[in-house]
């Protein structure tokens, strides 16, 4: 597993499946894993606008500044001949590049479909390149958890279809094979965004399939985080890190939150059902399942929500800040029973920049020395944290 292996280890949690528990004790800052994605496809639908920002199709780092270098059978752009280059033997092979412009070509039979439709059929296309040009990668893909609805057995009837008739690959998917593709897309691919900017809404610039960290469950008080630097990072600048939030002891799962921390009871419990298939009784869902108000909350979304207001209460929990300090950094904070057993969390790892609804976690600490910076996982401000 990537550079963390004996940081954490996989196991088996009753009521949980597949999990990762930390191997030993890890520091607030620590990286616990850094992972490269095996696919990587593009959100955008066949029928659309112009998009105010482009892409590379290899890379997907923002293009800012051209001559940038399409692809002289589908004209895609690529940041520079090298990425071009890099991607004809592997992401942008014949196949795919052949598939994507037919599809391209008949958008039309996806005219009354959902936008997320066009999306399926990009990854689908990038899957079935994935067993062209890396088939131990596609087993690998095959490998991950996702049971088969009834909704991907109806989608995949669609698209199997599609594909068979446009673009079939050497070895044409059956209807099974596809709903399974399509189960293990919905349940593990992780978005990329675009750029952040406090006066526009986020979206995502590209999924990507990330094996090692498919295996992290959700806590919607999570002890890790993780951060992307596609724009500014000069290699393997697709690759996912993951950070601790504060110590954690041996054996404790390590757990994500599957999306913004500050979205309220009802929306977050919406969003697990409809997207992964369960409902959540962590300790925080437990305490605000009986707030009264509990739909009064403030929404966000996937890339920029808006403060909780809880954050409005800040004021009111700084006495006892130094109490739930404490807690955290024991690692116990989410078992106490209190009315706001979170309020710490909100106050310490909640980004306060403007639209931005980030996590913000140390920077990876020095061997003898702790970091007392926090960065934020969405807008990248740092402030300093001396409660480290």
């Amino acid at each position: 597993m990537s550079s963390a292996e004996c940081l954490v280890s996989v196991a088996e949690i009753e009521g949980r499946g597949r999990s990762l528990v930390a191997s030993q004790p890890l520091k607030a800052g620590q990286v616990l894993l850094t992972d490269s994605p095996i696919l990587l496809y593009s959100p955008l639908p066949f029928i659309s606008p112009t998009p105010t920002t482009s892409y590379c199709n290899h890379c997907f780092k923002t293009l800012l500044q051209s001559p940038f270098s399409p692809c002289p059978s589908c004209s895609l752009l690529f940041c520079n001949p090298t990425c071009l280059s890099h991607a004809s033997s592997s992401s942008h092979s014949p196949y795919f590049c052949q598939a994507l412009s037919r599809l391209q070509n008949s958008s039309d039979l996806l005219l009354n479909h959902p936008l997320e439709r066009h999306a399926q059929a990009r990854f689908l296309i990038a899957a079935f390149n994935l067993s062209i040009v890396s088939p131990p990668h596609f087993q690998t893909l095959l490998s991950l958890q996702g049971t088969v609805t009834d909704t991907d057995t109806s989608n995949a009837h669609f698209l199997h279809s599609l594909i068979s008739t446009l673009c079939p690959p050497p070895s044409i998917p059956s209807i099974e094979l596809i709903a399974a593709l399509l189960a293990k897309d919905r349940l593990n691919a992780f978005g990329l965004m675009e750029p952040f900017n406090e006066h526009l809404e986020r979206s995502v610039r590209a999924y990507g399939i990330y094996p090692n960290a498919s295996f992290f469950n959700h806590d919607c008080l999570p002890n890790a985080c993780r951060f992307d630097y596609v724009d500014t990072a000069h290699h393997n600048n697709t690759d996912m890190i993951v950070r601790i939030l504060h110590d954690v002891p041996q054996g404790r799962e390590i757990c994500l939150s599957y999306f913004p921390v500050n979205l309220d009871y009802s929306t977050r419990q919406k969003r697990l059902l409809e997207d992964y298939g369960f409902v959540c009784d962590c300790d925080r869902c437990k305490v605000e399942a009986n707030w009264s108000d509990i739909d009064n909350g403030k929404d966000g979304d996937d890339n920029n929500g808006e403060e909780s207001e809880v954050m409005d209460e800040d004021e009111e929990e700084e006495e006892d800040e130094d109490e739930d300090e404490q807690m955290v950094a024991s690692g116990s904070a989410e078992n106490e029973d209190t009315d706001f057993p979170h309020a710490y969390f909100f106050v310490t790892f909640m980004c306060n920049v403007n639209n931005c609804g980030g996590t913000m976690a140390p920077l990876p600490p020095s061997p003898a020395t702790p970091s007392n910076v926090m960065e934020c996982n969405v807008c990248g401000n740092l402030k300093n944290n001396d409660a480290i």
